[in-house]
């Protein structure tokens, strides 16, 4: 046993979270058992037979599947945003608040740790692992549909406002509508996603390398369940760890697909169908097992900093075949238009916008909290050595910046080829072909979009091999080197989720599922937020 004198922990104790377990070297949870695996017994066993009956039910019975789905997420969505709204609002203000507190000054590892990583590989694994394919798939989708529905005005029926709008439109007015748009768009892109994100990952951090308890998310719940996290309320938090990281990771994986299949489409005139979306799963699956078993540094950090590139390129290359005048003057109009009217965007009462409140930001934030296992962790282990201060600044505040960059070049140039050029072909396009759309009326379409769907392959590539090392750390109860063949199975069966609900519902399936996992989780981070606190408070400051 580790001789941990952390007041946190009574009689300097880290408990194994089973018998079958003992504390190894730097306080990793080892699985002593037959054939040496690192599972947890019933946090594994329990995840994976949940997985792999979904897998075979929602394939057996795909057509029965969709409508179910559908449910799913409209009843949820249309009953419960205000309280998504509401969570999300507390994880902000908590990140705000603890970056001008005294807290603030407490070091992830200990007052004399240093960073394991510098700061471009740093932002290069936060950023690739946090957002990549969303931002691909919705940076131009988004900001021209909310730049739409806010040009068309307020729309009624039946007595209730049923469009965007919730700022309150500006009909026939282009500037005020790209400006409302953009506040929107940047809404689901900026503080909030990033929040979500920073308090899981705080909390793990602080967890793990401060008071020396197994990298694993029961562990952020020391402070209020004591021993009993090594029990059944343990269990339960891993469990829905790993649940809600996978769904939310097959819904990004889908969407990478869909998107890949219409660039493929577009450029090669590839048939762009179910048939081809499950071929891309499969094949980018594959790419990603290398990468799980190549491990952390050669593996993701590589492919991470690789995508970094690329997405760098491809973002230069639009600023300058794009309007590059209106883009460098809505960069600073679009982040004032989002602070301006964060107020009533943030609102989780008497919103009359259901599109809006419950059919993207309701989604959104369920999105986001179910992929904040998954993205948390990963900061976590790549965070060791920095301050509180630090960590929020850079993980809520720097990412937030590059989003609002991404969204005003990708989505200001698609809504000025509308009101300027009148070109309307990506505002018609389907959303997963819309970015090719955009790209189509610039010099050298065909080699930007092929770096496009590149993108989204690494994206997707980085996203899956990433996800699997975390859940397969959750899995193991804390362990971060479990053996490569667990580590391939979460990799495959990311994979294989995906595959079923393409299969079973398409967009409809993967937002419902990770709506469905999204629920339950907001519960466990609205909780994780005072764990962190208290633990914070008991940490001495650098």
């Amino acid at each position: 046993m580790t001789d941990n004198k952390d007041p946190m922990i009574p009689d300097g104790k880290v408990n194994p979270i089973d018998t079958d377990y003992q504390i190894g070297q730097d306080n990793i949870l080892v699985k002593v058992g037959p054939f040496g695996l690192d599972i947890h017994n019933r946090v594994f066993l329990v995840s994976a037979l949940a997985v792999i009956l979904f897998v075979v039910l929602t394939i057996s019975f795909k057509q029965q599947a969709e409508p179910v789905f559908s449910s799913i997420r409209g009843w949820l969505t249309a009953n419960l945003d205000w309280f998504f709204i509401s969570a999300a609002n507390i994880f902000v203000l908590l990140c705000l608040a603890l970056i001008v507190s005294p807290l603030g000054k407490v070091r992830l590892g200990g007052t004399e740790a240093t960073p394991d990583f510098g700061y471009a590989g740093w932002f290069s694994m936060l950023f690739a692992a946090g957002m990549g394919i969303g931002l691909m798939f919705y940076g131009v989708s988004e900001p021209l549909s909310h730049f739409s529905s806010a040009y068309a005005g307020v729309n009624i029926e039946d007595g209730v406002r049923v469009d965007w709008a919730p700022l309150g439109g500006a009909a026939g007015d282009a500037l005020a509508a790209e400006r409302l748009g953009m506040a929107a768009t940047i809404y689901h892109w900026a503080l909030h996603p990033w929040a979500i994100y920073a308090i899981l990952a705080l909390g793990l951090a602080l967890f793990s390398f401060n008071k020396g308890l197994p990298l694993t998310i029961r562990s952020v719940f020391y402070p209020l369940l004591g021993e009993r996290i090594w029990g059944w309320p343990g269990h339960i938090i891993d469990i829905l760890a790993v649940l809600a990281t996978l769904f939310g990771l097959a819904t990004s994986l889908g969407l990478g697909a869909s998107q890949a299949a219409a660039g493929l489409h577009y450029l090669f005139d590839w048939p762009q169908n179910n048939t081809m979306q499950i071929l891309l799963v499969v094949g980018i699956t594959l790419i990603a097992l290398v990468s799980v078993v190549a491990g952390l540094e050669a593996g993701v950090k590589r492919l991470s900093e690789v995508n970094m590139i690329l997405a760098a390129m491809l973002l230069l290359f639009v600023i300058i075949a794009g309007p590059t005048l209106a883009i460098a003057t809505g960069f600073v109009a679009n982040l004032g238009a989002y602070l301006q009217h964060l107020p009533a965007l943030a609102n989780p009462l008497g919103r009359e916008d259901i599109n809006f409140s419950q059919g993207w930001t309701a989604f959104y934030w369920a999105w986001w909290i179910s992929w904040s296992p998954f993205v948390g962790m990963f900061i976590a282990r790549v965070s060791r050595g920095r301050t509180v201060r630090e960590f929020l600044i850079s993980v809520l505040l720097i990412p937030s910046l590059a989003c609002v960059l991404w969204m005003t070049v990708f989505g200001g140039t698609a809504i000025s080829q509308v009101v300027v050029q009148g070109y309307e072909a990506a505002a018609n396009a389907e959303l997963p072909l819309q970015l090719f759309a955009m790209l189509d009326a610039l010099p050298l379409a065909q080699i930007s979009s092929f770096i496009g769907i590149i993108l989204v392959v690494v994206f997707f590539v980085t996203s899956s091999d990433s996800g699997s090392l975390v859940i397969d750390t959750i899995a193991a109860g804390g362990k971060v080197n479990a053996p490569t063949p667990q580590r391939v199975f979460w990799c495959t069966f990311e994979g294989l989720v995906a595959i079923a609900l393409i299969l079973g519902g398409g967009l409809v399936a993967l937002q419902a599922m990770a709506v469905s996992t999204g629920f339950p989780f907001t519960l466990v981070l609205l909780a994780a937020c005072v764990a962190v606190v208290k633990g914070l408070m008991s940490e001495p400051r650098a």
